[in-house]
C-alpha cells in the first residue's frame, strides 16, 4: 500500500482547541464530517469533549467548526471524565456513535467502557442511549474496554475494539502502565453485542499495547488500520511510541498482519509519534486520518492511498 501525504489539515491553535484526538470522517454528498475529541480543564485536570469539523471534499477549506455536540457525562458515570475517541457510523436514517468513556481511578490511572450516543438531526448532536456503558469489563476482558470501531457488513454490525490484559509497575517509581489488545464482537442491532473474548491481531513487541483499530472493505478484503507501540517509556521516548500498524482478512475472523503497508509520516509535527487512524473513502478514493506528536495535541493530517488499482 503505497501513501501519499497530504500533511496537516486541521490545527488546534486556528481554533482555540486542546487536542483533536482521533479524527474520525462522515461523508455527506457535499462535505466531509470529521469528528475528533478535544480537551477543557475542570478542576485543574482535563476531561475529554466532542467537535467536529465540516471540510470540502477536496479538503482544502474548512466550512465549520462545531464544539458542543454531547453533554458531559454525570457524576460517578463511565464517562464521567471525558469522551475519547468517538466513533459514529450510520444506521438507517440516524448515526449511532460509539463513545469510549472514560473516569479517573486511584490505584491506576483510569478506566473505560463503550457507550453509545445516537443522533436523529443528521449528526448535529448527539443523546446518550443511557449513562451507562453496552460493552464493558467482564470476567475475560477484565479493564479498559474502549475505542469501539462499528461497520455493518451484510446482516450484522461488527465492532473491533481494545480490551485491557495487565497493569504492569515497569519502574518502582513511577505509576503502573497499560497493556491491551484488539479484539471483535458481533451485533443484530449494534445495542447487543456477543464478543470474542480472544486477540484477534499477533503482537510484533514484547509488551506491546495496541489501539484504535479502524476497519473498511476495500477491493476484495477487509484492512485494518490501528497504532501500537511498547508498554513504558512512551511518552517521552521517540522510538518507543506510536506507530501505524496493518492487517488484512477475508472473512473478518482471520487476519495477517503486515506492517510494511502502514502509513508512516515525515511531517515535523508527527515525526515523533503517528496515532489514532481512520479509514475511509470519499469520492471513490482511500484516505487516512492520523493524530501525529503528543497524542493529537497539534491537531491531524490526511493521507491518501495512490495504488492505481484496488488491493
Amino acid at each position: 500500500m503505497k501513501w501519499l501525504d497530504c500533511g496537516q489539515i486541521f490545527e488546534t491553535d486556528e481554533y482555540g482547541l486542546v487536542y483533536a484526538k482521533s479524527p474520525q470522517a462522515i461523508v455527506f454528498d457535499n462535505y466531509v464530517r470529521i469528528y475528533f475529541s478535544a480537551c477543557k480543564p475542570e478542576n485543574n485536570k482535563l476531561i475529554s469533549y466532542v467537535c467536529f469539523a465540516d471540510f470540502d471534499k477536496c479538503f482544502q477549506n474548512i466550512l465549520r467548526v462545531s464544539k458542543n455536540i454531547l453533554k458531559d457525562g454525570v457524576l460517578g458515570s463511565f464517562d464521567e471524565h471525558g469522551i475519547f475517541p468517538f466513533s459514529p457510523t450510520k444506521v438507517d436514517d440516524n448515526f449511532y456513535a460509539y463513545t469510549t468513556g472514560w473516569s479517573r481511578r486511584i490505584s491506576v490511572s483510569t478506566d473505560t467502557g463503550i457507550g453509545l450516543a445516537i443522533s436523529h438531526d443528521n449528526g448535529e448532536t448527539f443523546d446518550r442511549f443511557g449513562n451507562g456503558p453496552i460493552i464493558t469489563s467482564s470476567l475475560n476482558e477484565p479493564f479498559l474496554v474502549c475505542d469501539g470501531f462499528v461497520r455493518k457488513y451484510e446482516k450484522f454490525f461488527h465492532m473491533w475494539y481494545i480490551f485491557g490484559i495487565d497493569w504492569i509497575k515497569f519502574k518502582e517509581n513511577e505509576p503502573p502502565d497499560r497493556i491491551y489488545k484488539i479484539t471483535h464482537a458481533i451485533s443484530k442491532d449494534g445495542i447487543e453485542w456477543v464478543k470474542d473474548n480472544a486477540q484477534i491481531i499477533p503482537d510484533c513487541l514484547e509488551y506491546e499495547a495496541q489501539a484504535l483499530p479502524s476497519v473498511i472493505k476495500w477491493g476484495d478484503k477487509y484492512h485494518m488500520m490501528f497504532c501500537y507501540r511498547h508498554a513504558y517509556d512512551f511518552r517521552a521516548n521517540p522510538s518507543r511510541s506510536y506507530r501505524l500498524g496493518y492487517a488484512s482478512s477475508n472473512d473478518l475472523i482471520d487476519w495477517k498482519r503486515n506492517d510494511n503497508s502502514a502509513f508512516i509520516s515525515e511531517q515535523s509535527w508527527a515525526n515523533e509519534m503517528i496515532c489514532y487512524p481512520n479509514l475511509f473513502e470519499c469520492n471513490g478514493e482511500l484516505y487516512l486520518l492520523y493524530n501525529g506528536n503528543q497524542f493529537g495535541k497539534y491537531g491531524f493530517g490526511l493521507a491518501k492511498l495512490v495504488n492505481t488499482r484496488r488491493l
